[in-house]
Formats: structure tokens, C-alpha cells, sequence
């Protein structure tokens, strides 16, 4: 017979009705996978880059990969999710830094993330547009996250720009939302070719050339 107190009972209930607890270490196996992969894949490409090869360099055995990520693709979509939580952080750290005017937030942006690219080298690019340079030989499922992803830091570029027109510091004309789409759409481009010359004159180009645009208030649609 067993004797349960009314403390017992209730403990067993919350571990019947609560979340189960994570293992720390199979927390740590998974955190330590998506690193690896957003190393490998901001470095090359989803296609040249295989499950061995992200198992070996994180030190995770086959089987906690497959406990996590039912295949190459729902570890691909992991990643795309894993990268824009970081992107994100960085891009709203300068996008809502209130000690700076809103175009020279932007500016702040270009300079961390040009920063952040000559720490490696300028050997790993955006994952986002390396995947998207890939698209045609990646699952289709792949598509729509990226350009989520993508519509989701037009968004946030726009609000900081229409809040630089309201400012006075963008002219009346200027289309807030044309101009961040126009943005992303040079920094990919600028981005691709950083890495590929290995240096910061493609970035330092298109920023120079975008932020005297800026003052013209074009594109306009």
C-alpha cells in the first residue's frame, strides 16, 4: 500500500499536466546542430553541404539529429527560422536606437553587419540569400519562408523610413515602402559580391550610392 501526501499528489499532477522537462544536453545537441548549420550555410551552399558533415562538426551522433529534424528539409526550415530570430535582433538594435536620427539608424545597420561580415573574413554571406540564390534546387517549401523573411525586414525598414519622413528627414516624395524593398533587394546584391571579392567595397558602394538616393526621396512609384 502506498501512502501519498497531499504534497506527493499534487507534484504527481503538475508532472501529469505540465510540460515534460527538456533534457539540458539534448537542448544543447540541437542548439549546437543549428549553429553548425548556419555556419556551414552562410558559408556555402544547401546543396553542398551534407548531414555527416554538420554531425561531425557540431559532435552530435546521427541519431539526435534525427530525434530533432525529420530530414535535410525540416533542418533547412530551421535554420531559415534560427536566422531571421538572429537577424532580427541585429537589424532592430540599430532600426530602434533612439539616440540616432532614423536614416543614420539604417546607416548603424550597414556598418554592424559589415563589421560582423570582416570578422569572418567576409567568407559567409547572408543565409537567406544564399538559399535564395539556390532556390531552384531546393525544396519548395523553402520558398515561402524566404520571402517572408525578406517582406518581413521591408517591413521593419519601412517603418524607419516613413518615421525619417515624418522626421523632415526624407523628402515629402519619397515612398518609404519602395525605397526598403529597394534596399534589400541592392544589400543582397552587395552582400553576394562582399563575399565573393572577400572585402567591403561592394557594401560600402551600395550604401554610399542608397543613402544619396535618399535625399532625392527616389525610387518612386
Amino acid at each position: 500500500m502506498t501512502t501519498e501526501t497531499p504534497d506527493s499528489r499534487s507534484n504527481q499532477t503538475e508532472r501529469r499536466r505540465g510540460r515534460p522537462r527538456r533534457d539540458p544536453a539534448q537542448a544543447e545537441a540541437r542548439n549546437r546542430l543549428l549553429r553548425s548549420g548556419l555556419e556551414h550555410l552562410t558559408e556555402s551552399g544547401y546543396s553542398a553541404i551534407g548531414i555527416d558533415q554538420i554531425l561531425r562538426h557540431a559532435g552530435v551522433p546521427k541519431g539526435s539529429f534525427y530525434h530533432y529534424f525529420r530530414d535535410k528539409e525540416a533542418f533547412g526550415l530551421a535554420l531559415i527560422e534560427a536566422y531571421q530570430t538572429y537577424f532580427v535582433d541585429l537589424l532592430d538594435s540599430a532600426l530602434d536606437d533612439e539616440s540616432l536620427g532614423h536614416v543614420d539608424r539604417l546607416r548603424l545597420f550597414v556598418q554592424r553587419a559589415t563589421d560582423g561580415m570582416a570578422r569572418h573574413d567576409f567568407r559567409r554571406g547572408c543565409l537567406v540569400g544564399n538559399l535564395g540564390q539556390e532556390m531552384p534546387a531546393l525544396p519548395e517549401s523553402f520558398r515561402a519562408e524566404l520571402v517572408a523573411v525578406f517582406a518581413d525586414w521591408q517591413r521593419r525598414t519601412a517603418r524607419c523610413l516613413s518615421n525619417a519622413k515624418v522626421a523632415g528627414d526624407l523628402p515629402a516624395q519619397a515612398d518609404p515602402d519602395a525605397l526598403a524593398q529597394f534596399f534589400w533587394i541592392g544589400w543582397e546584391g552587395a552582400i553576394l559580391r562582399a563575399k565573393l571579392e572577400q572585402g567591403p567595397e561592394p557594401i560600402r558602394l551600395f550604401a554610399d550610392l542608397f543613402f544619396s538616393m535618399l535625399q532625392e526621396g527616389e525610387p518612386n512609384r
